[in-house]
Formats: C-alpha cells, sequence, structure tokens
C-alpha cells in the first residue's frame, strides 16, 4: 500500500497528454534533431495542487537553465501510479522516459523486460553512493542497477499525546510492546465518552496491509524466501489475530465499530478520540490540515514488538526504448529534482516553510554520510513542527528490521482482509482456520504469479 500524502499532500501520475502522439511517451526520440535531449518525466504534481505544481515547475526551470541542451516534458495526473493502467501502459509503449514506480514494482518491471539497466551509466548520477544501501538494492536485481530510489516511509505507532496524559499515561514513552500497547489502549478506552484505545483498518485491503505490518513486528513474513509459499499460519501470524480478537472482545478497547479504513481511522484520531493507531509519519499533516488534529498533540512511536517494521517508498525508472542521452539526461533530472541535500522539490525546506509545508516529520533518511548530515542541518534549521514528539520513532527504528511488502501485494493483502475483519466483527473465529485457509489462498496466488 501507499502511504498517503508522503511529506508533501499530493500524489501525482501522468497519463500521456491527448495533445502529444501516444508515441512520444517513451520511444526513445530524442529530439536530438532540435539539438536537444527531450525526456518525458511523470508524477508532476495535478493543477489543484497548486503551491506542489508552483515547487515543481520552478525546479525543472532552474534544471533547464542549467541544462541548455535538455528538454524536460513533464506529465500529471493523479495519482503518481494507477495499478489499474500501470501494466498496460508499459505493455502499450505509453510510459514516461523516466517514470515513478513504488518500491515494489522494481523487480515486476524488470521481469517483463520494460526497464532499462542503468548499471553503465550510474557513475553519472553524482548522489547515487550517499542513498542508503538497503534502498539502492530494491532497484538492484541479478547485480543490475534499474531504478532510483526517491522517498522512504517506515511504519510507526502515532498517538494522541493528550489522552495518554489523561489516561495517567507517560507521553514521552510510548508503548513499544503489543502487550504494551494493549494495556495502554485499554486505560485510554476507560476514559470513556466514545473514546477509544486503539483502531486498525479491516477493509479495502487496507486491513491485509496492517496485518502484515503487525507480523514484521512479530518477527515473521507473509511470504517464504523463495516466493512460493504462504508463511502466515505460525505463531506469529497467530498472535496478530489474537492480539486484535483480545483487544476487541476482552478489553473492549477497539471500540465497536469496525471494518474501517484509513479515512474512519484519521477521523477518530483527527477528533481527539482514538488514542493509537499504526501508520507512517505523513498521515500527520493530513490529521492538521484535513481532520482537526495539532500538531502538539500528536507524537509518533516505533513499531510495536521491536523486530521489524514495513517500509515503502518509491523512485524512477527508465524506459527500455531511452536513448542513453536520454537515460544520461534523465539521471542529471533526478540528481536536480530530488537527490541534492537540502535542495530540489522535496529537499529545499527553506521553500516548504514558506508555504506552510510542514517541515521536520521524520521522515526515513534516505542519504547517509556528509550528504545525510547536510540534508538534516538544513531541515533541522528550518523544522516548524514539534520534532520532539517524533524522537521515539526515529530512535526506535535504529534496532528494526525494515522490510518491504511482500510480491502480488494487494492480492494477498484481500485474502487476508477477511481474516482481520473476521476476528474483529466475531468473537467466536477460528484463528487456526482463518490462518490455514487464507494460507492456501495465498498459495494459489503465488502459484499464479
Amino acid at each position: 500500500m501507499r502511504s498517503t500524502g508522503f511529506r508533501r499532500t499530493f500524489a501525482a501520475l501522468s497519463v500521456c497528454s491527448l495533445a502529444l502522439a501516444a508515441s512520444a511517451c517513451g520511444s526513445g526520440d530524442d529530439g536530438s534533431a532540435s539539438g536537444k535531449t527531450r525526456i518525458t518525466v511523470n508524477c508532476e504534481p495535478p493543477r489543484s495542487a497548486k503551491v506542489d505544481r508552483g515547487f515543481f515547475e520552478q525546479d525543472i526551470a532552474s534544471f533547464e537553465k542549467r541544462h541548455p541542451d535538455i528538454d524536460v516534458v513533464a506529465h500529471d495526473a493523479f495519482p503518481c501510479q494507477d495499478p489499474k493502467t500501470f501494466d498496460a501502459k508499459l505493455a502499450g509503449g505509453q510510459m514516461e522516459d523516466v517514470f515513478y514506480t513504488y518500491f515494489t514494482d522494481a523487480r515486476h518491471v524488470v521481469d517483463i523486460r520494460q526497464a532499462a539497466d542503468l548499471t553503465p551509466y550510474i557513475k553519472e548520477l553524482k548522489s547515487y553512493d550517499s542513498i542508503q544501501k538497503q534502498l539502492r538494492d530494491i532497484y538492484t536485481v541479478d547485480g543490475k542497477i534499474y531504478g532510483i530510489p526517491r522517498t522512504g516511509y517506515s511504519m510507526g505507532l502515532i498517538y494522541n499525546r493528550k489522552l495518554f496524559q489523561k489516561a495517567g499515561l507517560d507521553p514521552d514513552r510510548p508503548p513499544t510492546t503489543w502487550d504494551e500497547v494493549r494495556a495502554d489502549a485499554k486505560k485510554i478506552a476507560a476514559l470513556g465518552d466514545g473514546t477509544v484505545g486503539y483502531a486498525d483498518y479491516s477493509a479495502q485491503n487496507q486491513g491485509g496491509w496492517h496485518f502484515t505490518a503487525e507480523l514484521y513486528s512479530q518477527g515473521g513474513d507473509v511470504v517464504g524466501p523463495d516466493g512460493k509459499k504462504a508463511t502466515i499460519d505460525t505463531p506469529e501470524g497467530h498472535a496478530v489475530l489474537q492480539n486484535l480478537h483480545d483487544m476487541r472482545w476482552s478489553d473492549d478497547s477497539m471500540g465497536s465499530k469496525q471494518l474501517l479504513v484509513i479515512n474512519d481511522v484519521q477521523q477518530m484520531m483527527g477528533s481527539g478520540k482514538l488514542g493509537m493507531y499504526l501508520s507512517a509519519p505523513d498521515n500527520i499533516p493530513i490529521l492538521v490540515k484535513e481532520k482537526g488534529g495539532d500538531y502538539k498533540d500528536l507524537a509518533l512511536g516505533p513499531m510495536p514488538g521491536g523486530k521489524g517494521t514495513l517500509i515503502g517508498g518509491d523512485g524512477y525508472m527508465f524506459n527500455k526504448h531511452d536513448t542513453p542521452a536520454q537515460i544520461r539526461a534523465g539521471l542529471k533530472w533526478l540528481d536536480h529534482m530530488f537527490l541534492t541535500p537540502g535542495t530540489g522539490f522535496l529537499g529545499d525546506y527553506a521553500r516548504a516553510k514558506k508555504a506552510n509545508a510542514p517541515v521536520g516529520l521524520p521522515e526515513p533518511r534516505l542519504f547517509t554520510g556528509p550528504a545525510d548530515a547536510k540534508d538534516q542541518q538544513v531541515k533541522k534549521a528550518n523544522a516548524n513542527v514539534p520534532v520532539e514528539n517524533y524522537q521515539a520513532f526515529l530512535d526506535g527504528n535504529h534496532s528494526l528490521q525494515l522490510k518491504i511488502e511482500p510480491p502480488d501485494a494487494q492480492q494477498i493483502y484481500s485474502v487476508l482482509d477477511s481474516a482481520v475483519s473476521a476476528v474483529l466483527t466475531k468473537k467466536d473465529a477460528d484463528i487456526d482456520q482463518l490462518l490455514k485457509d487464507a494460507s492456501g489462498k495465498i498459495d494459489g496466488i503465488l502459484a499464479r504469479g
């Protein structure tokens, strides 16, 4: 799943403009006849996101001024990638020269032979070696480099400091185990007046997404290392469902309304009626700007369980039809737009602060070494959110194994939704049978894949 609204509050994807011939979207025609190398790129913010759109256009203009031999044509739409049309665009030759992907897309795009091999050109990407190796590795397949990471997120526990205080809990010490989550949720729910201690998703594939995150936190996995068999019918998988069942039915700390999705839970947190839920840092500005929350009341702790957390994110890959000149131009564009610490579309924190965009949220660090130090220095100097509220999350992440989503994630999440919703809506749900049935269905999905 994509966590919503990462850092900025948009996600955008291009579909080929009707004004352009379909062949212009990744045809390999580099426009050299005009004396310039032409590249099409996507994930430009839509016109409705005026501030972000303006920033994106400013950055393209400054890039073209610095590189007058390169012409960048940006495409926009919403969201950055539509899973329903992504494969069709690739197969139909309509994908941009430099195109947005989720981390989970990397191997698939390579497997269907739609990605350009960047390995011969990677030395020309100045920032490449400064990017976190575990993120670079996501786009490295069989020793070859096929993409460049741009952003990342990891799951943690958002909690309401005000409710923690009212319940007699220390708002500077969020729970770090599932037993502590359960105990704290009971105390928060005991405040009454419709207050819910802990909420979780259980519909629209989002329940399966959170089951996966919770399984990682217990040290388990959804799919075995060979990618052929489910590994959910395990003590760790049982512990995830049993914990949800007990919080719902024994503790009554999750409220009676279930089959919730992200908007429901965000609404509860923003209105001050929810103690805790799992999410990435990008939920925080949404809770403030759209749901009525207050930055000072919202804090973020590490993923409970202490063993692992789900990470996601995005990057750019290159069309297999790109010419060498287009690949070189695209790498320069990525460096300029996203990969120079303290500057560019995602890194110009001073510009973001002036536009009243949140600066200082604890996104996982993209860079290492001096590049990371510079990025953090500029971010800290322009922070406009209470960064101390996120320190527990940052400290806790150091000891967690960071794991991406499983293969065929959306299909698997749909199966797991049924198991999660069952334990939250049926007091007599048979957890062993639910895991056995889900495991068989996931095995079938993997076999077809």
